[in-house]
C-alpha cells in the first residue's frame, strides 16, 4: 500500500521523465484555452517553467487570470499526470542579457542541452519578446505508472 507522498511522489516523477505536455489556460469567457509545449520541472522546488512568447493567448489569459493547469502523458498514454497552480510570469525579454533571457537559457539547457549558437539564441528571445511561465504546482492528480 502507498503513502498519499508516494502516490504524489510517482505523480510528479512523470514530469521528469517527459518534457512536453498541454498546458491549460482560462478565456475571457471561462472556457478552456489549450497549448502544446515543453516544460521543466525542478522536483526540488516543485516549479514548472516554460517559454512562452508575449502575445499569445496563453499568455494573455495568465495574465488576466494566472491559475493553470498542465497535462502530461506517458508514451503509451496510460499514466498521465494534470497539477495545478498559480502562474507566474516574468517580464517579456527586451535585451540579449537581462535576467528573463538569462532564465531563457537555463530552461533550454534543462530542456534541450546546449544550443548552437548562443548569440542568435539570446536576439531571437528579445525578437520574439519570450518570457518564463514558471508553475508552481499547488496540486497534482492522475494515475501513475505501474
Amino acid at each position: 500500500m502507498t503513502t498519499g507522498d508516494d502516490h504524489q511522489d510517482a505523480l510528479l516523477k512523470l514530469l521528469t521523465e517527459y518534457d512536453g505536455g498541454v498546458l491549460v489556460t482560462l478565456r475571457r469567457d471561462g472556457r478552456p484555452q489549450l497549448s502544446n509545449v515543453n516544460h521543466h520541472y525542478d522536483p526540488s522546488a516543485r516549479v514548472l517553467r516554460i517559454s512562452v512568447t508575449d502575445d499569445r493567448a496563453k499568455t494573455r489569459n495568465l495574465r488576466r487570470d494566472p491559475r493553470a493547469s498542465y497535462h502530461v502523458t506517458s508514451a503509451d498514454r496510460w499514466a498521465w499526470t494534470v497539477v495545478e497552480g498559480t502562474a507566474e510570469l516574468t517580464p517579456a525579454a527586451e535585451d540579449p542579457y537581462d535576467d528573463t533571457v538569462e532564465e531563457l537559457i537555463r530552461l533550454y539547457r534543462d530542456v534541450r542541452g546546449e544550443h548552437p549558437d548562443w548569440d542568435d539564441y539570446r536576439a531571437a528571445m528579445v525578437r520574439d519578446r519570450r518570457l518564463v511561465l514558471r508553475l508552481p504546482v499547488g496540486r497534482a492528480y492522475g494515475q501513475p505508472a505501474g
